[in-house]
Protein backbone atom coordinates (compact mmCIF):
# COMPACT_ATOMS: atom_id res chain seq x y z
CA UNK A 1 0.00 0.00 0.00
CA UNK A 2 1.50 3.39 -1.17
CA UNK A 3 2.23 5.54 1.74
CA UNK A 4 -0.63 8.34 2.06
CA UNK A 5 0.27 11.46 -0.17
CA UNK A 6 2.20 9.60 -2.49
CA UNK A 7 -0.71 9.43 -4.96
CA UNK A 8 -1.63 12.41 -7.05
CA UNK A 9 -4.92 11.49 -6.34
CA UNK A 10 -4.26 10.90 -2.72
CA UNK A 11 -7.67 10.80 -0.77
CA UNK A 12 -6.95 8.97 2.65
CA UNK A 13 -10.01 8.93 5.11
CA UNK A 14 -9.96 7.54 8.97
CA UNK A 15 -11.78 4.07 8.31
CA UNK A 16 -12.24 3.68 12.24
CA UNK A 17 -15.06 5.97 12.23
CA UNK A 18 -16.97 3.98 9.22
CA UNK A 19 -20.98 3.74 9.50
CA UNK A 20 -22.61 0.67 10.20
CA UNK A 21 -23.43 0.60 6.43
CA UNK A 22 -20.09 2.25 4.80
CA UNK A 23 -20.13 5.32 2.95
CA UNK A 24 -19.19 6.33 -0.83
CA UNK A 25 -16.77 8.75 -1.45
CA UNK A 26 -15.83 10.42 -4.82
CA UNK A 27 -12.45 11.68 -5.88
CA UNK A 28 -12.19 13.50 -8.90
CA UNK A 29 -8.77 15.12 -9.65
CA UNK A 30 -8.29 18.49 -10.80
CA UNK A 31 -5.63 20.11 -13.38
CA UNK A 32 -2.31 19.66 -11.47
CA UNK A 33 -3.26 16.11 -9.78
CA UNK A 34 -4.14 15.02 -13.84
CA UNK A 35 -0.76 16.35 -14.95
CA UNK A 36 0.84 14.30 -11.68
CA UNK A 37 -0.80 11.34 -13.06
CA UNK A 38 0.17 11.85 -16.86
CA UNK A 39 3.92 11.88 -15.42
CA UNK A 40 3.76 9.12 -13.01
CA UNK A 41 2.46 6.88 -15.65
CA UNK A 42 4.28 7.57 -18.79
CA UNK A 43 1.25 9.50 -20.44
CA UNK A 44 0.59 12.22 -23.01
CA UNK A 45 -2.10 13.48 -21.34
CA UNK A 46 -4.26 12.71 -18.76
CA UNK A 47 -8.27 14.62 -19.36
CA UNK A 48 -9.59 13.46 -16.62
CA UNK A 49 -10.17 10.86 -13.60
CA UNK A 50 -12.98 10.17 -11.38
CA UNK A 51 -13.89 7.32 -9.27
CA UNK A 52 -16.35 6.68 -6.68
CA UNK A 53 -15.87 4.10 -4.02
CA UNK A 54 -18.16 2.81 -1.44
CA UNK A 55 -15.48 2.14 1.97
CA UNK A 56 -17.23 -0.61 4.23
CA UNK A 57 -16.09 -2.39 7.36
CA UNK A 58 -14.92 -6.52 6.42
CA UNK A 59 -14.64 -9.22 9.24
CA UNK A 60 -14.05 -6.98 12.54
CA UNK A 61 -11.00 -5.05 11.62
CA UNK A 62 -10.80 -5.16 7.89
CA UNK A 63 -12.14 -2.60 5.08
CA UNK A 64 -13.54 -3.79 1.54
CA UNK A 65 -13.14 -1.10 -1.12
CA UNK A 66 -15.83 -1.36 -3.99
CA UNK A 67 -16.53 0.67 -7.03
CA UNK A 68 -15.22 2.01 -10.66
CA UNK A 69 -12.73 4.17 -11.51
CA UNK A 70 -12.85 5.84 -15.04
CA UNK A 71 -10.35 8.06 -16.70
CA UNK A 72 -9.82 9.49 -19.83
CA UNK A 73 -5.93 9.45 -21.37
CA UNK A 74 -3.67 10.09 -24.20
CA UNK A 75 -0.76 7.62 -24.76
CA UNK A 76 1.55 7.58 -27.18
CA UNK A 77 1.00 4.76 -29.54
CA UNK A 78 4.18 2.00 -29.56
CA UNK A 79 4.21 1.73 -33.32
CA UNK A 80 3.92 5.57 -34.61
CA UNK A 81 4.56 7.11 -31.49
CA UNK A 82 1.18 9.54 -32.78
CA UNK A 83 -1.20 10.49 -30.05
CA UNK A 84 -4.05 7.97 -29.21
CA UNK A 85 -6.45 8.79 -27.17
CA UNK A 86 -8.10 6.19 -24.66
CA UNK A 87 -10.86 5.75 -22.30
CA UNK A 88 -10.17 3.86 -18.71
CA UNK A 89 -12.52 1.87 -17.19
CA UNK A 90 -11.65 -0.34 -14.34
CA UNK A 91 -13.84 -2.08 -11.50
CA UNK A 92 -12.75 -1.39 -8.12
CA UNK A 93 -12.82 -4.83 -5.41
CA UNK A 94 -10.06 -4.94 -2.78
CA UNK A 95 -9.80 -5.47 0.96
CA UNK A 96 -7.47 -4.34 3.50
CA UNK A 97 -5.93 -5.50 6.62
CA UNK A 98 -4.75 -4.09 9.60
CA UNK A 99 -1.22 -4.43 9.72
CA UNK A 100 0.27 -7.01 12.53
CA UNK A 101 -4.40 -8.11 13.13
CA UNK A 102 -5.35 -11.48 13.50
CA UNK A 103 -6.54 -11.45 10.23
CA UNK A 104 -3.18 -10.43 8.84
CA UNK A 105 -1.63 -13.43 10.29
CA UNK A 106 -4.39 -15.84 9.07
CA UNK A 107 -3.85 -14.91 5.14
CA UNK A 108 0.20 -15.56 5.86
CA UNK A 109 1.07 -19.49 5.60
CA UNK A 110 2.42 -20.83 8.56
CA UNK A 111 6.04 -22.45 8.93
CA UNK A 112 5.76 -25.41 6.57
CA UNK A 113 2.20 -24.29 5.60
CA UNK A 114 1.78 -23.85 1.39
CA UNK A 115 -0.33 -20.75 0.72
CA UNK A 116 -2.91 -21.23 -1.98
CA UNK A 117 -4.13 -19.33 -4.17
CA UNK A 118 -7.06 -18.95 -7.20
CA UNK A 119 -5.74 -16.89 -9.86
CA UNK A 120 -8.99 -16.19 -10.97
CA UNK A 121 -10.28 -15.93 -7.18
CA UNK A 122 -9.99 -12.48 -5.40
CA UNK A 123 -7.16 -11.26 -4.14
CA UNK A 124 -5.72 -11.73 -1.05
CA UNK A 125 -6.31 -8.73 1.66
CA UNK A 126 -3.72 -6.44 1.61
CA UNK A 127 -1.83 -4.74 5.17
CA UNK A 128 -2.55 -1.13 6.15
CA UNK A 129 -1.77 1.27 8.82
CA UNK A 130 -4.84 1.85 10.13
CA UNK A 131 -7.16 4.00 11.24
CA UNK A 132 -6.17 6.10 7.68
CA UNK A 133 -6.57 4.76 4.36
CA UNK A 134 -5.56 6.26 1.28
CA UNK A 135 -8.17 4.88 -0.90
CA UNK A 136 -7.07 7.25 -3.86
CA UNK A 137 -3.66 5.46 -3.90
CA UNK A 138 -5.99 2.68 -4.18
CA UNK A 139 -8.17 3.73 -6.81
CA UNK A 140 -4.50 4.88 -9.07
CA UNK A 141 -3.19 1.49 -8.68
CA UNK A 142 -6.84 0.06 -10.23
CA UNK A 143 -6.28 2.25 -13.07
CA UNK A 144 -2.70 2.03 -13.74
CA UNK A 145 -3.30 -1.92 -14.42
CA UNK A 146 -6.07 -1.26 -16.90
CA UNK A 147 -4.23 1.16 -19.27
CA UNK A 148 -3.10 -0.52 -22.11
CA UNK A 149 0.29 -1.48 -21.91
CA UNK A 150 0.90 -1.08 -26.07
CA UNK A 151 -1.79 1.56 -27.54
CA UNK A 152 -1.41 1.45 -31.19
CA UNK A 153 -3.14 3.98 -32.91
CA UNK A 154 -5.96 3.39 -35.18
CA UNK A 155 -4.90 1.66 -38.78
CA UNK A 156 -1.72 0.92 -37.28
CA UNK A 157 -0.25 -2.18 -37.64
CA UNK A 158 2.30 -3.68 -35.63
CA UNK A 159 5.76 -3.86 -37.01
CA UNK A 160 6.19 -7.18 -39.54
CA UNK A 161 8.77 -9.47 -38.20
CA UNK A 162 10.50 -11.35 -41.04
CA UNK A 163 8.94 -13.61 -42.42
CA UNK A 164 10.97 -17.03 -41.64
CA UNK A 165 10.95 -19.87 -43.95
CA UNK A 166 10.44 -23.29 -42.75
CA UNK A 167 13.50 -25.55 -42.54
CA UNK A 168 12.73 -27.30 -45.25
CA UNK A 169 12.79 -24.60 -47.43
CA UNK A 170 15.91 -22.94 -46.25
CA UNK A 171 19.09 -23.68 -47.97
CA UNK A 172 21.68 -25.25 -45.90
CA UNK A 173 24.45 -22.69 -45.77
CA UNK A 174 27.23 -25.67 -45.87
CA UNK A 175 25.46 -26.77 -49.47
CA UNK A 176 27.27 -23.68 -50.58
CA UNK A 177 30.47 -24.79 -49.30
CA UNK A 178 30.05 -27.96 -50.34
CA UNK A 179 29.25 -26.64 -54.11
CA UNK A 180 32.24 -24.43 -54.03
CA UNK A 181 34.97 -27.20 -52.96
CA UNK A 182 33.67 -29.43 -55.52
CA UNK A 183 33.96 -26.59 -58.39
CA UNK A 184 37.01 -25.70 -57.36
CA UNK A 185 38.48 -29.78 -57.21
CA UNK A 186 36.85 -29.91 -60.85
Amino acid sequence: MPAAGSSPVSHAINVSVLPQKGRDETIAADGAQLEQLAAAHGLLAADSFKATVHVRRWQRDGVRLTGRVSARVTQQCVVSLEPVAATVEAEIDAIYVPQGSALERRMEPGEGGDLIIDAEGPDLPEPFEPPMLDIGAVTEEFFALALDPYPRAPGVAPPSEKAVEPAEERENPFAALKALRQKGDG
